[in-house]
């Protein structure tokens, strides 16, 4: 797989990039990291990448033709590495919401290539954005001074979700939102911090215990912190007992 993005800023991304499971994924040869500046591709000494927007307002808004140019090299340099067609996603508060089942659709088409746009300022163009980009994403609902960390979150989704990339691939399987359900509540050495002791429970060896007590706990903190994500959800009849138990809707 392979990722370009487009910024202002390629140290930053390239920085972040180099760390965990990220930069190990990436030294395995799993996926392949280019940036490009806008600025390169500029045609005026200031190397402009930005102007007053169109109507007043604070702020200023990304030139389209220096993006035009930037996203346009990526592309060519994608299909020279052997991409067939490379998938343009910008980074945006207006985008639709990133959910773990659109990291594993992405993630599991290793041989594309995605050109990531991270937009600055108070965005970019809307003329770019409808000539050249294929999807707006947008990791939350909050805003940040620009797209470099929606990117980076977004390639440490997809890269974590490559085969070979974990050295235990069931941590993929048990993140949160694998199964529409947060995660279970985890322990680790000593067995009494401050006063608390680990569930007995966990210390029982008894493998199936220890699986019913993890999908209960998952149950119960999705219901408290994010009832959302059960809406709609089929659940197992198992999960509907645990769900009826603790006070939630079938």
């Amino acid at each position: 797989m392979r990722i370009d993005v487009v910024t202002l800023f390629p140290a930053m991304v390239e920085h972040a990039c180099s760390f965990g499971v990220t930069a190990r994924a990436r030294e395995r040869g799993l996926w392949q990291l280019a940036t490009w500046n806008p600025r390169d591709f500029t045609s005026d000494p200031h190397r402009t990448v930005d102007d007053r927007p169109y109507g007043g307002g604070p702020g200023m808004v990304m030139l389209a033709e220096p993006l035009a140019r930037s996203l346009a090299a990526a592309r060519a340099a994608q299909v020279a590495a052997g991409v067939a067609k490379p998938h343009v996603v910008y980074l945006s508060p207006a985008g639709k919401p990133l959910t773990h089942a659109r990291v594993k659709d992405m993630a599991d088409l290793p041989q594309a290539g995605y050109v990531l746009l991270a937009g600055r300022y108070e965005g970019v163009d809307d003329r770019l954005l409808e000539r050249e980009v294929d999807e707006e994403i947008a990791v939350r609902d909050f805003v940040v001074s620009g797209g470099e960390l929606p990117a980076l979150m977004l390639i440490d989704a997809i890269a974590r979700q490559l085969p070979g990339a974990l050295n235990d691939a069931n941590s993929a399987q048990e993140d949160s939102f694998v199964a529409d359900l947060l995660d279970c509540p985890h322990y680790t050495r000593p067995e009494v911090y401050e006063g608390e002791r680990v569930p007995e429970v966990l210390l029982s060896g008894h493998h199936e215990a220890i699986r019913r007590w993890r999908l209960e706990q998952a149950i119960r903190r999705t219901l408290e912190r994010r009832p959302d994500l059960l809406e709609g959800r089929e659940s197992t009849q198992e999960e509907a007992k645990l769900l009826a138990q603790l006070g939630g809707k079938r």
